[in-house]
């Protein structure tokens, strides 16, 4: 057990899908896995562990925000042996050829402030995703005609935001999208030497100003479920 997980060893599998939101974890864990079992609830931050097509896979909520995700994934990786975490959640739009329900996964992710920004001083870490989950997760998305962009996206410190002339700026220099997670999963992942990948679906458009209901937001993103798992077993 660690201060935030309430697992026991070896409950815990190498491969961990991370949602934000504890509710689509478990959503997930009985949609996709065989025998899923509830091993954390700790503050109500739900994880299951089951089988995916004979592998075993943890689903475990990270909660919204980089420094709740930092705390998730340092224990998950550190204390749990989890080596491949991929992030599985929503972002809105910034570019005109991204759609509501579009994937976008993560080449890379910009931000203004991590959790770990101390960690570099002066540096700006460039923080990016495993390139064999890229790959894969591209290719599975290809295969099923699914609509699919890879590139840059921006990991933001703060959900209501009144920065349109940095979203302005984003979206000038090809961002994708904005989520709230994937920089510092990216740079604890690369700490640590573990695999890391964000698979995204876009909930929202910054420029249109659509979006999905909140139910499908929790229930709805079957397919970027299965390319994740698709992506980690490949």
């Amino acid at each position: 057990m660690t201060i935030h997980i309430g697992a026991e060893p070896g409950q815990i599998a190498e491969t961990v899908l991370m949602p934000g939101d504890p509710l689509r974890a478990r959503w997930a864990a009985e949609t996709f896995l065989e025998g899923a079992e509830l091993v954390n609830e700790v503050r109500g931050m739900l994880g299951y562990t089951g089988r995916w097509r004979g592998h075993r896979v943890t689903i475990h909520g990270s909660g919204m925000g980089m420094p709740s995700l930092s705390i998730y994934a340092n224990e998950l990786i550190r204390d749990y042996g989890a080596r491949t975490l991929i992030r599985i959640g929503s972002a809105g739009a910034m570019q005109d050829r991204v759609k509501l329900r579009d994937l976008v996964l993560a080449m890379t992710a910009s931000t203004i402030s991590t959790p770990s920004r101390g960690s570099f001083r002066e540096m700006n870490f460039a923080p990016c995703a495993d390139f064999a989950l890229l790959s894969a997760a591209h290719c599975a998305a290809a295969a099923r005609g699914l609509p699919v962009h890879a590139g840059g996206i921006y990991s933001a410190d703060v959900f209501y935001d009144d920065r349109p002339d940095l979203n302005e700026v984003l979206t000038r220099h090809g961002t994708l999208c904005v989520e709230m997670e994937a920089a510092e999963l990216y740079t604890v992942a690369a700490r640590h030497g573990a695999r890391a990948l964000a698979v995204l679906t876009v909930s929202d458009h910054l420029l249109t100003g659509e979006h999905l209901p909140s139910a499908e937001r929790e229930t709805g993103f079957a397919a970027m479920v299965e390319i994740a798992l698709e992506a980690a077993f490949a």
